[in-house]
């Protein structure tokens, strides 16, 4: 027997919101999905009228879903904003060449200008290249430094005045399990801020921070938006996907883990006594770091030596090799 959609509209459920139990047909779905998007958008001042926003574009459901919403939203509340798409090319041969596809077809859906940077130019790498040097073992982390410094330097380029990334309430949970995990105490107590920035850099905002993984896919289904779906092809070996595995199984048994997460991630708290890293700017690249050369160029370094390794672990452990081959 169908179920009545429970906004009383009348029409029958098409689907049951893991956030909140309510059985929604697609209207209601959609005003929803909406509607917290936009709350979102306002109770946390993301973005100031006449403002350029980049909105980062890897093809993904994530990032298609929120340049879509930003820009319906935009039109219906009069935001006043301006968007302008930037993808990162990391150079993964059969992935991130299929997914730019569907990148420049979200460009002309909705008509906004894309600007795409490549590893290659900005580091002289590709991540295949990368892959060939290091192996898969620690591939990802290439990749994941690589990149947030290059969506900066993207932004940078563009002279934007803000930078939206998809990251959604799935994403965070699993990063506040991964610091936890790892002990991380600095990326823990920041890593459910809805905005970041530093002195000098170009702030970054998550509008999807409270929106589930699986309602954004509903999203872009029932409204036939065109996503690249496939997985990367070196991210099988990625530490996070253990984190996703975990809390998938946690929301199995409870649907609100990933929103409870997210909430004890906002409420933890780091004791004064415990001496935190300050950010400054990495004495090589200029960009924002918390030691005198930021990973990215430490990892840059590793690679141009043929020491691919060096950028791995503890700056301790860099250090000394550098000091070895000064010496040598």
């Amino acid at each position: 027997m169908p179920v009545l959609c429970s906004a009383n509209c009348g029409s029958n459920a098409v689907l049951k919101r893991p956030k909140t139990g309510d059985a929604l047909c697609k209207e209601c779905f959609f005003w929803a999905f909406e509607t917290e998007v936009h709350n979102t958008i306002i109770s946390n001042k993301l973005f100031q009228r006449n403002s350029l926003v980049a909105i980062a574009a890897s093809g993904g459901k994530d990032s298609t879903v929120l340049a879509y919403v930003l820009k319906l939203l935009n039109e219906k509340y009069d935001y006043g904003l301006r968007f302008v798409l930037l993808s990162i090319d990391e150079g993964i041969t059969g992935y991130r060449d299929d997914s730019l596809e569907t990148v420049k077809k979200n460009q002309e859906d909705y008509e906004m200008p894309l600007k795409i940077l490549s590893y290659e130019e900005l580091y002289g790498w590709t991540m295949d290249q990368i892959v060939a040097q290091i192996g898969r073992k620690n591939n990802c982390t290439f990749c994941g430094v690589f990149r947030r410094q290059a969506l900066d330097r993207g932004a940078a380029l563009l002279r934007v005045d803000c930078l939206v990334t998809g990251h959604n309430a799935d994403d965070i949970a699993e990063t506040v399990l991964m610091n936890i995990l790892r002990g991380d105490i600095a990326r823990l107590q920041r890593c459910t801020a809805i905005t970041t920035t530093s002195e000098g850099t170009i702030p970054r905002c998550k509008p999807l921070k409270y929106t589930y993984e699986r309602e954004i896919v509903m999203y872009a289904y029932f409204k036939k938006l065109v996503y690249f779906s496939t997985e990367c092809t070196f991210a099988p070996n990625a530490y996070r996907g253990y984190a996703r595995v975990f809390l998938k199984d946690l929301e199995r048994m409870r649907p609100t883990a990933i929103i409870d997460i997210l909430h004890s991630g906002e409420q933890l708290s780091v004791k004064d006594s415990v001496k935190m890293p300050e950010r400054g700017k990495c004495t090589r690249c200029g960009f924002v770091s918390s030691q005198e050369i930021c990973k990215a160029c430490s990892l840059l370094e590793g690679l141009n030596r043929g020491l691919p390794k060096l950028g791995i672990g503890k700056k301790s452990h860099a250090d000394r090799i550098r000091k070895a081959l000064a010496e040598f």
